[in-house]
């Protein structure tokens, strides 16, 4: 069999043997409700606050300011909807990137619908967000701004700590959201120097299992729930809590090297398929230099992205057709930027691990080549 290769990471990691096991234990050993008064249930509770505080440590964040979720979506979802639901009083303005993940984006659009005007800014060219046009959006009556610190598609860095310097020159009665899904276990940061009241991370980008992520709160934030039922998590994300997951998932970021620790090996791969990429005739690259270096955005142009998605798939090599999320629509990221048709109809991300190798770069260079030499044209 054909070795294969996955660039795919930045829609889902491999989990790790020793986080799938934890799962296991708690599954069929430590498998009572944290809910339980018994000392099954005790056992488990003691399970889920180790999982709290191992997860708020890698953030920088107090255990009690850790809601889990399950996963990103919810926790973006719960963070716009109950963050505008419990300061609508104060002004009904929010402000996000027009490059957030969907999840933020069509969030904000419900809000849209029920009443909220939602101010949407536009990405310079290269993906990334100028500071100074998100101080401009806000004002007086802006109740959230959400701003991620990673793009999911083309890796570019966003300002932030910046807007939460601006929101406070401003004096608006917001909070900042900011989705850290791509960011977590790969960029250094702290939610305090960042400044962010509400973060969202996810446990299947970072080695763990899907459906369980994490909602961030500041202490002293108040949010709203969305979903009601036996009070779990201090009654804003009821139902019973997936030990098994948030055990798998902790577990993961427990076992995670520090960002400085990859940042070199990482930037030498990035820097290895620009090179390979930039010697084929044909391919524009979409990522910013000096982004993500786990992400790189290019388009072999002329050729549609799922017609050179599953001839690379073919020769097992594993890349997206922009976000795993959008279901192969257009990327409303490279839309945003400004980029013509024929690269947004062509754009591919390839996403790296750390266990991604310089053959895996290789093998996706040669299938680009090859692709390009013998696939249709648009």
């Amino acid at each position: 069999m054909e070795k294969e290769h996955y660039l795919d990471n930045s829609a889902t990691t491999q989990v790790l043997k020793e986080a799938a096991e934890e799962a296991v234990r708690l599954m069929v050993e430590d498998y009572g409700n944290p809910s339980s008064l018994h000392s099954r249930g005790f056992l488990a509770k003691k399970e889920l606050e180790s999982a709290r505080e191992r997860v708020a440590a890698r953030l920088g964040a107090r255990p009690e300011e850790i809601f889990f979720t399950g996963g990103g979506t919810e926790a973006n979802n719960l963070a716009l909807l109950g963050a505008a639901e419990a300061r609508k009083r104060l002004g009904r303005k929010i402000v996000v990137t027009a490059v957030e993940h969907d999840s933020v984006l069509n969030a904000a659009r419900e809000l849209e619908r029920q009443g909220f005007q939602v101010a949407y800014v536009e990405p310079e060219p290269d993906g990334t967000v100028d500071p100074q046009k998100l101080e401009e959006a806000i004002d007086w009556e802006t109740v959230l701004v959400s701003v991620m610190l990673c793009n999911n598609e083309t890796g570019a860095l966003l300002p932030v700590r910046e807007t939460a310097r601006a929101i406070k020159r401003k004096g608006a009665p917001a909070l900042l959201h900011t989705d850290c899904v791509q960011a977590f276990c790969k960029v250094d940061f702290s939610l305090q120097k960042l400044g962010a009241d509400l973060c969202t991370v996810s446990g299947h980008k970072v080695h763990g299992p899907k459906g369980v992520g994490v909602l961030y709160v500041k202490k002293g934030v108040r949010i709203l729930p969305r979903a009601f039922g036996g009070g779990q998590e201090k009654g804003l994300r009821s139902g019973t809590e997936s030990l098994p997951l948030i055990g798998a998932f902790a577990r993961a970021v427990e076992l995670a090297p520090r960002p400085g620790e990859l940042q070199a090996r990482m930037e030498g791969l990035q820097s290895l398929l620009r090179r390979e990429l930039l010697s084929i005739p044909g391919v524009e690259l979409n990522s910013p230099e000096g982004g993500l270096p786990y992400i790189l955005n290019f388009s072999p142009v002329g050729v549609r992205a799922e017609t050179m998605l599953h001839f690379l798939a073919e020769r097992g090599v594993f890349v997206s057709a922009g976000s795993a999320c959008g279901k192969a629509k257009p990327s409303h990221v490279l839309e945003a930027m400004g980029l013509p048709r024929v690269r947004v109809s062509s754009a591919l991300r390839a996403s790296f691990s750390r266990f991604t190798t310089e053959e895996d770069v290789k093998a996706l260079g040669l299938g680009i080549r090859a692709g390009l030499e013998s696939l249709a044209k648009e």
